[in-house]
């Protein structure tokens, strides 16, 4: 029997507060709706947000979590760095990371893209069609040929980020702008799934098809269990070296 994966939920958790639109969407938060559509994946999931103590991303959270979700919108720079860091380090240790929607500009997957991350964006509640364009991998599995969004905010390219590790999902919109929508990275020892779709002002975040990505996203992007690499100073070598006369 495989180990239940451990998910934290990072939700910024501002608009549904603040905005009447997102809050009759999303009463009980994005946070809630993301986490309904994971309970097939996991049973051990956990809830942060911004206005948390540490943003809810204390040490030891982070360390009892296979795989953080993050959600990010109007506040990115109200994230402390010292949390960042924390986040950062755990990425390179193991933990796997999926970045959805505006996501793309939180100071976490800057910092683990090392680009701008910018993009072009219209807000015009125009239909998208994510399109699935390596159906072989785990994220695509059970997803047709598409998915088709009624409405959602278009993001277009050019998408500044490196070039994915694998690319999962081409979205186009009906304005006819086309965006790198469902991308795969690795750093160090952990996997990162950037998934585009997920405006708060659309019901995405209810969508069986999303949420299927994302559930497949999580196990996909699981901690692998092995030793973490030994870095620095080798001074034992592991054979004796011919000519060594110490």
């Amino acid at each position: 029997m495989s180990q239940e994966i451990k998910i934290t939920i990072w939700n910024e958790y501002r608009h549904e507060k603040t905005n009447d639109q997102v809050s009759s969407i999303y009463p009980q938060g994005m946070h809630s709706a993301i986490a309904e559509g994971l309970h097939g994946t996991s049973d051990k999931i956990t809830i942060a947000t911004l206005d948390d103590p540490e943003h809810g991303l204390s040490e030891a959270v982070l360390e009892q979590t296979d795989v953080l979700i993050w959600w990010g919108h109007m506040a990115h720079d109200e994230v402390n760095n010292e949390i960042v860091d924390r986040v950062y380090q755990r990425v390179l240790k193991g933990m796997g990371l999926i970045v959805l929607h505006s996501g793309h500009f939180s100071k976490i997957f800057k910092k683990l893209m090392g680009t701008s991350c910018d993009l072009k964006w219209r807000e015009a509640g125009e239909k998208e069609r994510i399109w699935v364009v390596n159906p072989g991998h785990p994220i695509a599995d059970g997803i047709g040929e598409y998915i088709e969004l009624p409405q959602e905010e278009m993001y277009g390219e050019h998408f500044d980020i490196p070039q994915p590790d694998e690319l999962v999902m081409v979205s186009w919109f009906e304005g006819g702008e086309v965006f790198r929508s469902g991308c795969c990275y690795t750093r160090g020892s952990g996997k990162i799934f950037y998934f585009r779709p997920g405006h708060e002002t659309y019901p995405t975040y209810y969508n069986p098809q999303i949420r299927k990505v994302i559930s497949n996203a999580v196990k996909w992007a699981a901690p692998v269990k092995r030793d973490y690499p030994r870095y620095g100073h080798a001074e034992q070598p592991l054979e004796i070296i011919k000519g060594d006369n110490k």
